[in-house]
């Protein structure tokens, strides 16, 4: 059992020096012909060392994580720590998850502040301060201990009181918890970042106007200081049904024309037309009922526990054990779900090109790509594997025959 989880471990981590490999080879791709203005030649040039030393980066925190990883796993370690801790469920799988949120905190501070702080910094995007980085990294450590433990002392209190009918309601429980965590995501983002109203004129005008002619109500229109942060472009909108929030980055008010942010916000509106969210929910209880049969095999096998020094099933160990399955679950079915998104990426543009914003939106897109320091020729494997978004190249391509067509 110990051996087969450990091939797991491995296998995962495998997978993923070979994407950050093909990643990094990916850089000698000529760039396509419609998104060679994107980037200068000197530009471009520094985009190629970005891109190194991100890769770099990842291969070395990979495989530090699996080597840490495998140490724990061959050493029993976890169940060693959890003997300090009282006997009882709750206090044995709290034993373990805090060690684990320990380590991962600690690796992840690590490798997360030389590419913030370092990397970032180096090419300009980084506009936090130690400060703010480390304020924001003890906000997600407490946040991260909060649901794991909860997520944990879930998974035990439903299988001791459901026995095998525990995934029908585990996947019914976490996906109820995905929707919460959503929810109340545009209230977490308010810890630590300032909003302000979007003063009157011609851009609040428009977003109203494209969002109140599909029967969309507006509750406010605000500006996130993000450039306390970075330097990057982002805008998005929150809330359920049709009442609706809008939030843009205060860089992205700063460096994009109106008519480019109101394409951005097109697009925004064509999931929204289209459902895209629901259809992704709907994926999403597919992906975690997986999630929630591979848990169940965890938690109904004991001999898994005593392999790895445990007197009797650990929760929260139970816990660590699906997060080593989801590394090679997860790539599995994020090929389904990236191709999905993919589609829907396509038709989110074509409404913006419907609303009148074509030709904004082919700038826009060029604008975030280059602010945003994008990959413009990535290779085909990572597109399959990884991303949630088309290509740049086949995007702009798309939009012009929708303009055509239009």
């Amino acid at each position: 059992m110990k051996l087969l989880f450990i091939i797991v471990a491995v296998i995962s981590g495998i997978y993923s020096s070979i994407i950050n490999l093909v990643t990094y080879k990916s850089a000698d791709k000529p760039t396509p012909k419609s998104v060679s203005d994107v980037y200068d030649a000197q530009t471009y040039a520094k985009w190629k060392k970005y891109n190194a030393e991100n890769c770099r980066l990842s291969a070395i925190s990979t495989a530090v994580s699996l080597v840490i990883t495998i140490a724990l796993l061959t050493t029993n370690a976890y169940s060693a720590f959890a003997a300090l801790f009282p006997a009882g469920m709750f206090m044995q799988l709290l034993a373990v998850i805090i060690l684990e949120t320990a380590i991962g905190t600690v690796i992840g501070t690590i490798f997360s502040y030389v590419g913030t702080m370092k990397i970032e910094e180096k090419y300009g995007f980084n506009r936090s301060t130690k400060k703010t980085f480390i304020t924001d990294k003890i906000r997600g450590l407490i946040i991260e201990l909060l649901l794991s433990v909860a997520l944990a002392y879930l998974l035990a209190t439903i299988h001791t009181g459901m026995g095998d009918m525990m995934i029908v309601l585990f996947t019914a429980a976490v996906f109820a918890i995905t929707l919460l965590i959503s929810f109340l995501y545009p209230f977490f983002s308010r810890i630590g970042n300032k909003f302000t109203p979007l003063e009157e004129g011609e851009l609040k005008d428009k977003l109203m106007e494209l969002l109140t002619k599909h029967g969309y109500r507006v509750r406010a229109i605000e500006v996130m200081d993000a450039s306390r942060r970075t330097t990057k472009l982002n805008a998005y909108f929150t809330g359920f049904g049709k009442l609706k929030t809008i939030v843009l980055y205060d860089n992205l008010v700063n460096n994009m024309e109106p008519d480019e942010i109101c394409a951005v916000f097109a697009h925004e509106l064509g999931h929204g037309l289209h459902k895209d969210v629901l259809k992704g929910q709907i994926l999403s209880v597919a992906n975690i009922l997986i999630m929630s049969v591979a848990v169940w095999l965890t938690v109904r096998t004991p001999e898994i526990h005593h392999a790895f020094g445990f007197s009797e099933v650990n929760y929260g160990f139970a816990y660590i054990l699906l997060s080593i399955l989801m590394g090679v679950i997860q790539p599995i079915t994020g090929i389904v779900i990236n191709a999905r998104s993919r589609k829907a990426e396509y038709r989110a543009d074509a409404q913006a090109v419907k609303e009148g914003y074509g030709p904004a939106m082919i700038s826009a897109l060029k604008k975030l790509a280059k602010e945003n320091f994008a990959n413009l020729s990535p290779a085909k494997l990572n597109v399959i594997m990884q991303y949630s978004h088309p290509p740049l190249d086949r995007r702009i391509d798309e939009v012009e025959k929708a303009i055509k067509n239009n």
